[in-house]
């Protein structure tokens, strides 16, 4: 099969940063399933990776994001078949999505909408699960509970991005008000084409921005930008017994202590954790995914995919990577299949 990856970490502006390689097609056993992937997308793990790559002359294929058709399954698997249309974000921890075939676990594997080709639909599963993990399970907002979310507000902090735009969408489907921040025309077009109640710009102090809506505290903040910079503002902004969540890495000390008096939390969110510890609870993405994929079909979710860059060849991925490196993507990048 062919796949496209790197031998080693290097900057994004590389010649021939990546490599197109002919190599053996896997075999699926045990609970996975073997994904002739039909279209992937880019998230700011895969550019994360590739920096982190050691130089071990090792070839790592990135991707974390795609959808596609069973091709063959392991002796263990039961809720698929071949011929059978499936998405997943899935496993970092394993060979990724950017080439021909891929083996998943069958339990972070749902079926694809119905409604969506497989590049689009390979926009939606790593942000859609890191969104739906931040809120539901992690901020622990009542999904169901419209009528009362109705009084509580969220912050977005990036909501143009990949998961801000799927978030932006699942907080209003769950009755909350949506404050989100957004700096450029465009952004801010976007993310109150999605449903966002509220604009601030996050290049000016954040709590100030709050002011001028009239509110000092929200209920819930989702980080998915520069957890370092926003920290204390985000301590300042939070209401008592709130509830704060982030995806990005903190890489300074910063004083939890802030939180105390408001009996407030802080947590992480990291999709890839059940798939990586290989969770007693791994189905409950499985589950999600077949969720979303339902509101996806209904037209109750709305598609993020934002810019198709083609079929997937190492010059149309090095692009991506470099956009989405440069801060300025809104919403998701998809491809086609890597062409035989």
């Amino acid at each position: 099969m062919k796949a496209i990856g790197v031998y080693k970490s290097a900057p994004v502006d590389t010649d021939g940063l990546f490599t197109r390689i002919e190599t053996e097609e896997p075999l699926a056993t045990g609970h996975d399933i073997l994904v002739r992937v039909k279209g992937v997308a880019v998230n700011p793990v895969d550019f994360k990776v590739r920096k982190g790559k050691q130089d071990d002359g090792a070839f790592r294929i990135l991707g974390w994001d795609a959808a596609g058709i069973v091709e063959a399954v392991g002796e263990d698997v039961t809720l698929f078949r071949p011929g059978d249309e499936v998405w997943y974000a899935g496993d970092v921890t394993r060979s990724g999505s950017n080439a021909q075939l891929q083996l998943v676990d069958e339990r972070i594997v749902a079926p694809k909408p119905k409604s969506l080709d497989f590049a689009a639909a390979a926009a939606l599963p790593l942000t859609t699960i890191t969104a739906w993990e931040a809120m539901f399970d992690r901020l622990l907002i009542d999904r169901d509970a419209v009528a009362t979310n109705g009084a509580k507000t969220i912050l977005i902090i990036g909501g143009a991005g990949g998961v801000g735009s799927i978030a932006i969408q699942l907080a209003k489907l769950a009755g909350l008000k949506v404050i989100t921040t957004a700096s450029r025309p465009e952004t801010v077009a976007w993310v109150t084409k999605l449903g966002a109640d509220n604009v601030i710009n996050h290049r000016n102090p954040l709590d100030e921005e709050l002011a001028v809506l009239g509110m000092s505290n929200v209920d819930y903040i989702f980080c998915t930008s520069e957890t370092d910079q926003y920290f204390d503002v985000m301590a300042t902004m939070i209401a008592p017994q709130g509830r704060i969540v982030t995806i990005t890495e903190a890489t300074q000390n910063h004083n939890v202590d802030l939180l105390k008096a408001k009996s407030a939390s802080f947590s992480y969110e990291f999709m890839f954790t059940r798939s990586m510890f290989q969770t007693d609870d791994m189905i409950e993405q499985h589950k999600l995914l077949a969720t979303v994929a339902q509101l996806v079909d209904d037209g109750v979710i709305a598609n993020t995919a934002n810019e198709s860059f083609g079929p997937l060849t190492p010059e149309s991925l090095q692009k991506a990577h470099a956009l989405l490196e440069s801060g300025k993507a809104i919403g998701k990048i998809t491809f086609d299949a890597i062409p035989d």
